[in-house]
């Protein structure tokens, strides 16, 4: 990514490609893969990571990334932040968060709508909340006081959910727009986990991006999922990460992307690890998508590119 980009990253304006220009691709970064991504990478692409595992002052991880980040932007992807939790932000937490963001000064910054610690207690999981008005002020504080302790925006994502709560009085879709207005924060849309929950709950998952406010999605997640059933045979997703992108996820994709145009988009995968090739194919196969958007627009390339420097503004 070059300065003006990393700068729009940093304002939180949506970041969007340049007709003739590769678009923004990337994967998790896995150390696993370090020797390979090194030797034979992904050219104009970024890595992601998730910021807990390199919240110690130094050791192995850290050389690790910094060898990454010397070469490519990184995309730094908070798990624990407990956005949507009902007490206050772990100071601990936000001011190492934070002295990643200084460290690595990372292309894009991102956490989750969901909470993951309650009373002292950290849970290992991304736990789902109602979507009411006292929610959404709590949301909207943390978020305050995240971009106001790193000195920037931050993206926060959808999520994937296993359960509704009978007690929202308004749609997610909803929602997210309006932490999204009140904060200034941008969004991560994260494709696989809008498939997942669309199929666990019985809704459509193209009606629900139909209603997602993309103007503000500043990246984009794909992930791959695992098929179960629950006690009642109904088809239950998980959002495994841990498999290729599924042929419908894709297909959303192409959707999103014909009404936004490119935006920089990482493939997720983080168990049962395939080799580096594996993982950069699913990375150009999302840029082969978003480059299609160019060729097949070429005349509007130019009315759109100005509409949204308009809108930006």
């Amino acid at each position: 990514m070059n300065t003006s980009t990393q700068s729009a990253a940093r304002s939180g304006r949506p970041l969007r490609t340049a007709p003739g220009a590769a678009a923004l691709v990337g994967t998790s970064f896995k150390h696993e893969h370090r020797a390979a991504i090194l030797e034979d990478g992904l050219q104009d692409g970024f890595f992601e990571v998730h910021a807990e595992n390199y919240m110690g002052a130094g050791g192995p991880p850290h050389r690790a990334l910094s060898a990454i980040r010397e070469r490519y932007p990184v995309s730094l992807h908070g798990v624990c932040m407990s956005i949507g939790g009902p007490g206050r932000l772990d100071a601990g937490h936000l001011a190492r968060f934070s002295e990643l963001v200084e460290r690595y000064e990372p292309a894009l910054v991102s956490e989750h709508l969901a909470w993951s610690s309650h009373g002292g207690t950290f849970f290992n999981d991304l736990l789902p909340l109602p979507y009411t008005k006292v929610t959404l002020d709590r949301v909207c504080e943390h978020i305050d006081q995240v971009q106001e302790a790193i000195g920037r925006s931050m993206l926060l994502e959808n999520p994937s959910t296993y359960v509704a709560f009978a007690s929202s009085t308004m749609s997610e879709t909803e929602f997210i727009r309006a932490v999204a207005q009140r904060t200034g924060c941008g969004l991560l849309l994260d494709v696989n986990n809008v498939f997942v929950s669309a199929t666990n709950h019985g809704y459509s998952a193209s009606t629900y991006l139909a209603d997602f406010p993309l103007d503000y999605a500043g990246e984009i997640h794909l992930a791959g999922h695992s098929e179960q059933h629950d006690d009642e045979h109904a088809p239950l997703l998980i959002d495994s990460h841990d498999r290729a992108v599924a042929d419908p996820v894709w297909a959303l994709y192409r959707d999103v992307i014909a009404r936004t145009g490119p935006i920089p988009t990482l493939i997720e995968w983080d168990s049962q690890l395939p080799a580096w090739p594996e993982l950069r194919a699913q990375a150009l196969a999302a840029r082969r998508i978003a480059s299609d958007f160019f060729r097949n627009n070429t005349s509007e390339t130019d009315t759109y590119l100005m509409e949204r420097a308009s809108h930006e503004a």
